[in-house]
């Protein structure tokens, strides 16, 4: 009758003070965290204390289940966070999603961070490249006038001031008579 009420106790230690790390024996393996690795651990190595007397086999293959349960904390552990990056990723691109599919059909989106986006409209690069040909013509023109001066042909005596039209660049191809006409303006001008 004395040994009853021991088993008994020993029955309600075991299932009551166990029933938490126990518990981890029970889960699904992709459901397992670091701390039921830690439970298993836990339940093992006190049952393997309870038979350790029997001799050092026993100590060896502790140290064996020592070493299998820390590569499985490891795979635990790198399993979670593999599933918590995976997660994360997930809601990253959901995001981008739903805001790319709020932007409608006709609608560009346009990373700001990218050094290649559009900057300009049609219309203003039209602009800029209207601006660029008429300053090449004036700059071909230029070039023209200065290798007249260098050949003489036309006289370097007074620097003359040449009008350029910046809307007609055919304009501004100027013959020695035209520069004679734009001095004696000047002149008269400086007269006023």
């Amino acid at each position: 009758d004395s040994d009853m009420p021991l088993m008994e106790e020993s029955e309600k230690l075991r299932f009551g003070e166990e029933s938490s790390p126990a518990l981890a024996f029970e889960k699904d393996a992709f459901e397992l965290t670091v701390e039921d690795v830690y439970d298993i651990s836990y339940v093992i190595g006190r049952d393997l204390l309870k038979i350790s007397s029997t001799g050092e086999e026993v100590s060896d293959l502790q140290f064996r289940i020592v070493r299998v349960l820390e590569m499985f904390e490891t795979l635990v552990n790198k399993y979670n966070l593999s599933l918590e990056e995976l997660k994360m990723e997930r809601d990253n691109l959901k995001s981008e999603l739903d805001r790319i599919q709020t932007a409608g059909p006709n609608q560009l989106v346009v990373d700001l961070t990218d050094p290649n986006r559009p900057r300009f409209t049609m219309q203003e690069l039209k602009e800029v490249l209207q601006e660029r040909n008429q300053l090449k013509a004036q700059l071909m023109v230029a070039q023209e006038e200065l290798q007249l001066y260098k050949s003489g042909i036309l006289p370097q005596a007074e620097p003359a001031m040449v009008e350029v039209d910046l809307e007609t660049p055919a304009a501004t191809e100027h013959s020695p008579a035209t520069i004679n006409d734009a001095k004696e303006e000047k002149t008269t001008i400086g007269k006023l």
